[in-house]
Parts: structure tokens; sequence; C-alpha cells
């Protein structure tokens, strides 16, 4: 019911598990409630980057009415877990705090994320790889990346992501709004996703698939491999972009994204005299209702 506030230390200060401030790890019906804060002073740790508040192997979590500022790296880690609610959470750190995701979920299934704000300096929701069956409901996200499936295949590695779902959710100046985004050369795949009545006001990249994902240069352009993206469904998406280009299908050269459905769509661009437009590489499937148009999806 109150705050909670961590130290102004050197790294040590976090004892053995440096990675993270609280953990909670292999409980049972584990329910977190409450209108408290935890404060985690993210400025003072943003070069050892401890997240706030992690779940690891728990099942059937009920997360409840927790604000979280300033985080030193991910406010909320959900990692190999499973049947996980999480709602009316608030998640607060500064748009130029490096790394400060506000749910970053790996390994785990069957989680719930809905009635919640988030404003952070990164991704509002990352889903990586080994995610299956996740919903994600009534958002609101921005400053931030959006919510991302990614990034996976890193350094070659498999990803396995399936069944994630996102619907009436609102992002607000954000650098994305519905993102996968991959590396090159990796394996596996992202399929059956879908972003459903979403809402972006000046997002820099409302609709966005990059499988040429490098954010420090150099990284190889090409691959005779990627993580095989299918099935994915952009549907009800309404707003404005702060530049021309709303809808990006970007896949891989060797490995292209099938069934791919861009529906009821009608972005506008800000940007001074230019009009909204769409591009893909290698994307397959089909459009309709679109402003603007998506004709480069390939039957």
């Amino acid at each position: 019911m109150g705050n909670i506030v961590a130290p102004r230390k050197s790294a040590s200060s976090w004892g053995q598990e440096q990675n993270s401030w609280i953990i909670f790890s292999k409980v049972e019906g584990l329910k977190v409630t409450g209108n408290g804060n935890l404060d985690a002073k993210g400025a003072d740790w943003w070069n050892s980057c401890p997240s706030t508040l992690r779940f690891q192997s728990c099942s059937f979590l009920d997360v409840s009415g927790l604000t979280s500022i300033d985080s030193g790296r991910n406010h909320i880690s959900i990692d190999n877990c499973s049947h996980g609610t999480f709602s009316s959470i608030t998640l607060i750190a500064p748009d130029e705090s490096p790394n400060t995701d506000g749910i970053d979920i790996a390994n785990s299934n069957n989680i719930e994320i809905m009635n919640s704000n988030i404003t952070t300096g990164d991704d509002c929701i990352a889903i990586n790889s080994g995610s299956s069956y996740i919903n994600i409901t009534k958002l609101s996200c921005g400053p931030g990346h959006g919510i991302s499936v990614g990034s996976l295949g890193k350094n070659g590695e498999k990803a396995e992501v399936e069944e994630i779902h996102v619907k009436n959710c609102s992002f607000y100046g954000t650098m994305n709004g519905a993102r996968i985004k991959t590396w090159q050369g990796g394996s596996g795949y992202a399929r059956k996703i879908s972003f459903e009545e979403i809402q972006v006001f000046d997002s820099f990249n409302p609709i966005l698939i990059d499988q040429y994902y490098c954010p420090k240069k150099p990284c190889t352009s090409q691959s005779a491999s990627a993580v095989q993206i299918s099935d994915v469904t952009f549907k009800g998406f309404r707003g404005t972009s702060d530049k021309a280009e709303v809808i990006k299908l970007s896949c891989s050269q060797t490995v292209s994204c099938t069934n791919i459905l861009v529906e009821d769509v009608d972005l506008r661009s800000t940007e001074a005299g230019k009009g909204a437009y769409s591009s893909c590489i290698n994307a397959h499937g089909r459009s309709s209702q679109s402003a603007p148009p998506v004709d480069c999806l390939l039957p």
C-alpha cells in the first residue's frame, strides 16, 4: 500500500541477483495487488540494468493495481510462467531511458495483460521466444517503442512464438505501434499473431514487420535462413503517423512472410506535403479496405 524505494548505491547492493530488484520464483497461485509504488531510481541504475519486478517459473499469477516508476531495465519480466493475469498496472519511465521495457515476456504461456498504462523508453510490451497464447487488451502505450513480437533469432537462434493477440489498444507518440522484429540468420517461427482495433496518434511506424532488425551496425544484410512469419492480421487500425510510410512489411528475401492480412485500415501521414503509403519486401497475403492501399502484398 505504500512506496518501496530502491537503494542509491553500487550494483553490489542488489546481492547475488543483480539482474533484478524484486523476484518471485516457483510460486503457484500468487496474488500481488495494491495501489503502492515501486520506485527503482532508474537513472542511478541504467548502466547496471536491474529489472524492477521479475516473475520466474510461476503459475496462476494475479497481479493488479501496482505502479512502477523509473525502472533500471524492464519494469516487469515474466519468464517461464504460465496462466497469469496482469491488470490495472501503471509503468512509468522517461522516453529517453534505455532498455526500460514495460513488460518483457519470455518462455511463457497463457498470459493476459489488460486495462493498463505504460509510458517508457523502450517496448511497452516485448514478447520473446517460447511465448504462446498471450492476450493484450485495452492497453495505453506511449511514449515508447510500441508492442513488439521479438526481437527473435539473434545469433542464429531458433525462435518459437504463436497465438499472440492484441486488441483495443492505443499508441501515443510511439516509435512503433504493432511490430514484429527478427534478426537475419535465425530460424523457427512467429505465427498466428493478430493486432485488431488499434488507435495510433503520431506513431512513427504504425504497422511494421522488420526482418532486418539490427540496432547496432554492422549486421548481415541477407542470410539463407530466417524466422518464418505467417498468419498475421492487422485489422481495424485508425490514426496518424509523423512519416509517410505508415505500413512497412519488410520480410526476409529468402524466407517470405505468408498469409499476411491487412484489412479495414485508415492511417494518415502528418508529414508536410506527403501522402501515406505502404511498402513490402517478399510479403504474401491480401489486403482490403485499406488506406493507404497495400497493393504490394503478393497473392
